[in-house]
């Protein structure tokens, strides 16, 4: 990093600071006494993706272990300008497993979940989308240790379908095709 690009960086954390220390809000990100739980700017409101209830659910058997089984929860799949986020709950229910040992990996019979959306409509399979230093924008199947009856949520970014897909089908490793999810706009 050059040193102009540190001294930008610095400034823009003393910024941060100040504007913190002081009570004041950046452009665009609403009052500190706003609250509600997001910020109001020119751009909009920012919230957070929620959804505690699933738009599909199933149990399916896991390789992971003599008599395992994995929930999944299809919580939505949400589109927001040119990108699509879906949200997944997966529960390991693993006889005998170690905490602190289970992840979706293990689960999936050590293989990645390469989590796909398949089209009816148009005919494609989209794949998670890369950021520009190739880092899949996805929940990492794992690192992201999971505990043995509790859910823990994971989130995987795709290209958006166009506006004439209404509901598509989803893949999830080797369990079996959710479909007609509906694509929430």
């Amino acid at each position: 990093m050059g040193l102009a690009h540190r001294l930008a960086a610095a400034a823009a954390a003393a910024l941060l600071v100040a504007g913190g220390l002081g009570g004041c809000s950046l452009p665009g990100t609403g009052s500190p006494s706003s609250g509600g739980g997001g910020a109001e700017g020119s751009v909009g409101k920012a919230s957070v993706d929620n959804a505690t209830e699933p738009v599909v659910k199933g149990t399916f058997d896991s390789p992971a272990a003599r008599g395992a089984k994995v929930d999944i929860a299809v919580m939505g799949l949400k589109v927001k300008g040119r990108l699509a986020t879906l949200t997944v709950r997966l529960t390991p229910h693993v006889p005998g497993g170690e905490p602190g040992r289970i992840n979706a990996y293990g689960l999936n019979g050590e293989h990645g979940l390469g989590t796909s959306l398949i089209d009816p409509v148009n005919l494609k399979r989209y794949v998670v989308v890369k950021d520009s230093g190739g880092k899949e924008l996805e929940t990492d199947d794992i690192f992201t240790r999971m505990t043995n009856d509790q859910a823990t949520p994971f989130y995987f970014t795709f290209a958006a379908p166009p506006e004439n897909v209404k509901a598509i089908d989803v893949q999830i490793g080797s369990w079996p095709t959710f479909r007609d999810v509906p694509v929430q706009r």
